[in-house]
């Protein structure tokens, strides 16, 4: 996985764009996309310090906002325009809903609701002492 692009967000967020693509056969290639963003848990971003207090014993300090696209089959000579045009609906399609000041609330609070939503898939985590 190469790392090919770092950008730094006004919301002091910092996109990480990623290359995975492999090749499938001697002249087909399966591109693939992966962005990563560390996200800080705060206690601000939380009505309730026990709420943060669950998210922090599940995920911990960092949580990661994590995106793929892929194309498979991809011609080797077209790998690196298939891969700039994900890249670029990533852009255009995506990074205004992250670049939001607001971005980093609401994916800490999506990250307490999904605990909510599954505290069977969590209750090992939530029932450790600490």
């Amino acid at each position: 996985m190469n790392l090919v692009e770092e950008m730094s967000l006004p919301n002091n967020l910092v996109v990480e764009i990623w290359d995975k693509s492999r090749e499938i056969a001697a002249d087909t290639t399966q591109v693939k996309l992966i962005v990563k963003i560390k996200v800080e848990m705060k206690e601000e971003y939380f009505s309730d310090p026990e709420h943060f207090d669950q998210v922090m014993k599940v995920f911990g300090p960092e949580i990661y906002y994590e995106y793929e696209k892929e194309r498979t089959f991809v011609n080797k000579e077209d790998k690196e325009k298939v891969f700039n045009e994900l890249s670029d609906a990533f852009k255009k399609d995506t990074l205004p809903y992250i670049t939001k000041s607001n971005f980093p609330s609401r994916f800490a609070l999506s990250k307490y609701r999904d605990i909510q939503n599954n505290l069977y898939k969590y209750r090992h985590l939530l029932s450790k002492e600490g």
